[in-house]
């Protein structure tokens, strides 16, 4: 039975809503120990000196902050308890959004948020938000640290999704070469075939579809080693890292899609060539039928 790792109350106006805390992930990740090979007995990591190696006492050891290569500002214990978020046991809620407002990329770990006692107020919230379409955003202190959180009503129930702050999140524009892909001019059948592809391969999600082929592989191994039996190697082969015509490559994908899918998708080439290029961005018509020009890149404009 799953054990609550947080209890408190949801703040909501002046109604209290008293909720347990539960992960909503069960992570199945497979974790190895380091091992003497000589004797079987597990390596224990010992806290040492960076300069002489020798074993540091737990009383010596300080927490140090390096403001420059080399250079340490120490922090008492004492100096950062003042500091520490006050553990109110309160979610108090500030807004709400809709969902499609919030990019995933600020979702950080899943929560399931139960009733505790009271489950009137509870069904409340989650009906209101269910139907007006909203997600609460709100912070929490769990363990001495500050989260922020979205909280969203998945029938009848409410989950909760602790978030990153904005400050945290990488600007795309960051990482070299990331801007130049939108500058890139495709043709109008390049982008029919890649339309094409997309659709062709499209359906609903269903999670379940999706193994952790690796961790299967791997507990199989141990099951095998575990049971007396050998090591038999997998052969794989690795994708080839040829550069491949575009058309040919998205025209060649498009059909072992529809092989795969065994249907023609919505929409595919016959209804997608009939649309105009200039409704697609940086999209070049095809002057002649038998004829596709290679794609061309704008110049950049100079600093």
């Amino acid at each position: 039975m799953p054990r609550p790792v947080w209890s408190g109350t949801i703040s909501f106006g002046l109604v209290a809503i008293p909720v347990k805390l539960y992960s909503a992930v069960n992570s199945k990740s497979i974790a190895f120990n380091q091992l003497d090979d000589r004797t079987m007995e597990r390596i224990r990591l010992k806290k040492v000196n960076g300069d002489t190696g020798e074993e540091v006492p737990t009383e010596h050891i300080v927490k140090g902050y390096e403001i420059s290569d080399g250079q340490y500002v120490v922090v008492d214990l004492d100096e950062l308890e003042p500091l520490l978020p006050v553990a109110t046991k309160t979610i108090d809620l500030e807004e709400f959004v809709d969902l499609d407002e919030i990019d995933p990329v600020y979702y950080s770990s899943s929560y399931l948020l139960a009733p505790d006692k009271l489950t009137k107020p509870y069904a409340l919230l989650a009906r209101a938000m269910e139907d007006g379409g909203k997600v609460a955003i709100g912070r929490f202190v769990m363990r001495t640290k500050q989260y922020l959180a979205a909280i969203r009503s998945v029938d009848g129930h409410l989950m909760m999704s602790t978030m990153v702050f904005a400050d945290e999140v990488v600007d795309p524009l960051s990482v070299p070469g990331i801007d130049g892909a939108e500058d890139e001019v495709l043709t109008e059948r390049e982008m029919t075939m890649a339309i094409s592809l997309v659709e062709s391969m499209s359906g609903p999600f269903e999670p379940e579809r999706f193994q952790d082929t690796y961790r299967e592989e791997v507990l199989a191994l141990i099951e095998r080693k575990a049971a007396g039996l050998g090591f038999e190697p997998v052969e794989t082969t690795a994708p080839s890292a040829n550069v491949v015509d575009l058309m040919a490559a998205l025209e060649a994908s498009v059909s072992a899609a529809k092989a795969a899918r065994g249907r023609h998708p919505a929409g595919g080439p016959e209804a997608l060539e009939k649309s105009p290029a200039k409704k697609l961005r940086n999209v070049e018509p095809v002057p002649d039928a038998e004829e596709t020009p290679a794609p061309k890149r704008r110049a950049r404009k100079s600093a």
